[in-house]
């Protein structure tokens, strides 16, 4: 979502400084380049050691240094990045921002640039409300300076208010909105579900299927980077976690559904999640000690819920589109139509997973689309191309909505 972008980043002197190291992990796990640039105050909280490992680059704090000075002076530390973002912004830094002193690198950078900036203030509820903090406030605004924050909770020094800096996460989806406009699912929401489910025999054993959860996980990131404010509820992968969406992780089908619901209402719901359709009634608090001939008869199952009809039968909080998988072994369309119908749900992509399609843990996947008004074959695709195929059909869709 942030392939080939380029952020600096200036990190100032709050407890907040901490939350920078994983704003940089988000920003680079969306494909975001990330140079650091350290007041003296933060290297309080934060190591430029640190730092450097992350974004793999040098850390930059000195505006005297004839390295930094020589090789990357603090003029082409600007205009080298697409985005500059502090955060934690303090007071301190604000103000100095509002009046133009440049008495260090970063702010030197800041009113050498000529590029986007977006600051995401970390201070106590007091120092918030004072009459002169919301003064530069207003002036940064007036300037085109894009605020982040600050969010309302609890403060490091136990007070209570508006102060806590803005998450990661909030970071990330700000960057993204200013450096692709175009996004044309922002103000929309979105759930999708991903990955199997398991549902627990004994402490030790589980009944669960081979979806790895890719096709979900690449749906997510697609309608994300479209703009959508995204939850993506997980079953157990080997993914990694993606940036820029809440990742919601659950275990069993009944835990995946109350998730669900919880995160309702939303505009758009794509269940791709492998949902077993059974779970054992009578599971063991105990190690079910293996005999010689044990009784599979005593394995009591029962059905676990719909989760796609559930959603699609939700009373007042049903989803404006309810996009279901079925993944099916033979008479793929026709059971793909099946279940439209069934699900009444409004779309359908219905997928072959039968041995040697290598769909469930592959990369590929081949979609029979079904919806009310008939159905399409897709060619075979790259799971990622299936999912920004799908989010181009939902953008042309959810206008009409």
């Amino acid at each position: 979502m942030l392939k080939g972008r380029r952020i600096l980043l200036i990190v100032t002197g709050g407890i907040a400084a901490f939350k920078s190291l994983e704003l940089v992990r988000q920003i680079r796990t969306a494909g975001g380049e990330v140079r650091a640039i350290l007041t003296k105050s933060a290297t309080e909280f934060v190591t430029p050691l640190s730092l450097q490992a992350l974004t793999e680059d040098r850390v930059y704090s000195d505006i005297f240094s004839l390295t930094d000075e020589s090789e990357m002076g603090h003029i082409q530390l600007s205009r080298n990045s697409d985005l500059i973002v502090v955060a934690p912004a303090t007071a301190n830094f604000l103000a100095k921002m509002r009046l133009g002193i440049c008495d260090d690198l970063a702010s030197t950078v800041v009113l050498a640039t000529d590029k986007p900036v977006v600051v995401a203030p970390a201070m106590n509820v007091r120092m918030w409300d004072h009459a002169a903090t919301q003064e530069n406030i207003i002036t940064l605004k007036d300037r085109n300076i894009k605020f982040i924050g600050p969010n309302e909770g609890e403060m490091a020094c136990g007070e209570y208010g508006l102060g806590r800096m803005s998450e990661p996460t909030e970071i990330v989806n700000a960057i993204q909105s200013i450096l692709q406009p175009n996004r044309p699912l922002l103000g929309k929401t979105a759930l999708v579900t991903a990955g199997p489910t398991r549902e627990p025999i004994d402490p030790v054993r589980f009944i669960a299927n081979r979806s790895s959860g890719k096709q979900g996980y690449s749906i997510a990131e697609a309608l994300a980077a479209a703009g959508a404010e995204t939850t993506l509820i997980t079953g157990p992968t080997n993914l990694p976690v993606p940036s820029g969406m809440r990742v919601l992780k659950v275990e069993t089908a009944d835990e995946m559904l109350a998730h669900c619901m919880e995160s309702l209402p939303v505009d758009i719901a794509v269940c791709a999640a492998a949902v077993a359709d059974w779970k054992v009634a009578n599971k063991s608090d105990q190690k079910i000690k293996k005999q010689k001939n044990i009784n599979c008869e005593n394995l009591s199952l029962s059905q676990n819920p719909d989760i796609l009809k559930t959603l699609s039968n939700a009373d007042n909080n049903r989803p404006d589109l309810v996009i279901g998988f079925a993944a099916e072994t033979e008479d793929i369309l026709h059971n793909g139509i099946r279940k439209q119908k069934e699900k009444n749900c409004d779309w359908i992509l219905a997928n072959d997973v039968a041995m040697g399609t290598q769909t469930f843990g592959g990369d590929n996947n081949t979609i029979h689309f079904v919806s009310k008004k008939g159905t399409e074959e897709w060619p075979v695709m790259k799971k990622e191309d299936v999912a920004k195929y799908l989010a181009k059909k939902i953008i042309d869709e959810i206008g009409r909505v």
